[in-house]
């Protein structure tokens, strides 16, 4: 493949995910939750949405696929570890004491609601 249509393919990737991680806001928005911030970037990963509700701070990973189908294979658990990577980092920066603090997966695709899975991860100890 030539580098412009993988450059192409990369943009438009890009721009489906930035409209994903808004839509993904106005359903967090909409239920309650408080954004603090979209798109935060650390030295360990990126975390796509910090949303807070009385008492929780929510990390949350966007996935959007063009089917509905794809949408069970969207997230493992590769993603889910560097996603809880930034997240020690971005804990002092958003998460107040006696707030309790989670991993979130939020997945959405054409004509599907959207689906939110709280706590979608927990590191094994």
């Amino acid at each position: 493949m030539t580098d412009w249509r993988r450059e192409a393919r990369g943009i438009a990737a890009d721009a489906h995910g930035r409209r994903a991680e808004e839509e993904a806001a106005t359903f967090l928005m909409e239920d309650g939750w408080e954004i603090l911030a979209m798109r935060v970037k650390t030295p360990r990963g990126e975390v796509d949405i910090v949303a807070r509700r009385p008492g929780i701070v929510a990390f949350v990973e966007v996935k959007w696929r063009g089917r509905a189908a794809d949408l069970d294979f969207a997230i493992d658990e590769r993603r889910l570890t560097r996603v809880a990577a930034a997240m020690e980092i971005l804990l002092p920066r958003f998460v107040k004491s006696g707030e309790d603090c989670r991993i979130d997966v939020l997945l959405l695709a054409p004509g599907a609601a959207p689906r939110h899975i709280a706590n979608a991860w927990q590191p094994f100890v």
